[in-house]
């Protein structure tokens, strides 16, 4: 009898581990899909830094991207024509499935349900069930806050205080919400009179208004930096053809504008890539979103999720020494953007010195939006319901 106990407990073990699997044989199966809105061959951007990201984690896990990445892309955010990705990508016999933007969520949300063995992971957004279907982004604030000190350091510099940004949104999505507000509070803490002046182009991607608005910012508003939170880099170029400098985004746009670019807040996207591909190596698509621990991942700079790019040799002395200082305060818990606690930023001689003084952190309509000395906005503000600019911040 207990010789057939153990064989059963045996048994019950290689059961439980196949439901588990991350073996060679699984990963030589396994097979990942991906839709992207623009081109799986763009060289800078947004989706140029998914499929970076994407390819290096299936590196990473020994995974062949040339024969188990399936990939849809130049998909606009249509639900009809995203869930014609889908089945696409489901009849190519994938394994999860990354919608990398935002207006995607409907259809991911809708398929999920429909394929149940398929797992769903959606960037950005607020949608997700308990089992095959979750969401993805991080705190780019952080990154875009640290992007700010190199920003307000060049105002400082060169004498001009006005600083553009070519936003895809405004107040009407608190993800560009919060990363405007997070640049501008980098850049104030180095240049306290500084003004962010901020163009919607009302589209994640429209690369002929990115280059109109960075030109509109720099000729009617006298902006002698440009930020973004677009797809490509023609802010960056517009920039340079100003003789004007500009902070891109989620990749180095250094080598695009080289005598502009300063730095990006920019994605490491395979840290969440790879999480994601291994555990759903490793368990039933119905189990994914219990093995993730959670239905929404929000990593930021301690996990090193984001981060700025490269500083170029257009930045001023001591912005890295300053960046690094403010960048240990928020990995060691120590600080976050939106506290009640202000950060004031000096360099001499290449070195910085970062001062903390409690102060109430408001809208750019005097509203206090947290009391001087208190805690940093809640996460649930800052993805879901920042629909404001702090103060220092106007639309253009």
């Amino acid at each position: 009898m207990k010789k057939f106990i153990a064989l059963f407990l045996a048994a019950l073990m290689l059961v439980s581990f196949a439901a588990c699997d991350s073996s060679d044989d699984a990963k030589a199966d396994f097979k990942v899909g991906a839709i992207y809105i623009n081109s799986k061959n763009d060289t800078a951007g947004y989706t140029f830094a998914h499929h970076s990201g994407i390819t290096e984690a299936m590196k990473q896990l020994g995974l062949d991207v040339e024969t188990q990445l399936f990939i849809v892309d130049e998909v606009p955010e249509d639900k009809e024509k995203v869930l014609a990705a889908i089945d696409t990508l489901v009849g190519q016999g994938v394994d999860i499935i990354f919608g990398i933007s935002f207006g995607y969520i409907d259809a991911m949300e809708e398929a999920a349900t429909k394929y149940p063995d398929v797992v769903f992971s959606h960037g950005t957004g607020y949608k997700s069930n308990e089992t095959n279907f979750n969401n993805y982004f991080g705190r780019a604030y952080q990154a875009r806050y640290l992007s700010g000190i190199a920003a307000g350091l060049k105002s400082l510099a060169t004498g001009n205080n006005n600083v553009g940004y070519v936003a895809a949104y405004g107040t009407e999505y608190a993800e560009t919400a919060s990363g405007i507000n997070g640049f501008a509070l980098g850049v104030q803490a180095v240049n306290p009179d500084a003004k962010v002046y901020v163009k919607k182009l009302g589209a994640w991607a429209d690369e002929v208004n990115e280059s109109a608005f960075a030109k509109e910012l720099i000729n009617s508003f006298g902006c002698g930096i440009i930020a973004q939170h677009c797809d490509s880099a023609q802010p960056q170029i517009a920039a340079q053809d100003a003789n004007v400098f500009g902070c891109g985004y989620n990749s180095d746009m250094t080598p695009d504008a080289p005598s502009a670019h300063l730095t990006a807040a920019i994605w490491n996207w395979d840290v969440y890539y790879k999480t994601a591909m291994e555990t759903a190596m490793g368990c039933e698509a119905s189990e994914f979103v219990t093995k993730m621990g959670s239905s929404a991942y929000y990593g930021g700079l301690k996990e090193n999720f984001v981060d700025v790019s490269p500083l170029s040799a257009n930045c001023v002395a001591g912005t890295d020494d300053a960046i690094a200082k403010v960048r240990e305060l928020i990995v060691k818990g120590e600080w976050d953007v939106f506290s009640g606690v202000k950060l004031s930023i000096t360099v001499a001689d290449g070195v910085a010195t970062v001062a903390k003084a409690d102060a109430d952190l408001k809208d750019n309509a005097g509203n206090v939006i947290v009391a001087a000395g208190g805690a940093s906005v809640e996460d649930g503000v800052i993805t879901g319901t920042m629909n404001y600019y702090v103060a220092g911040v106007q639309e253009a």
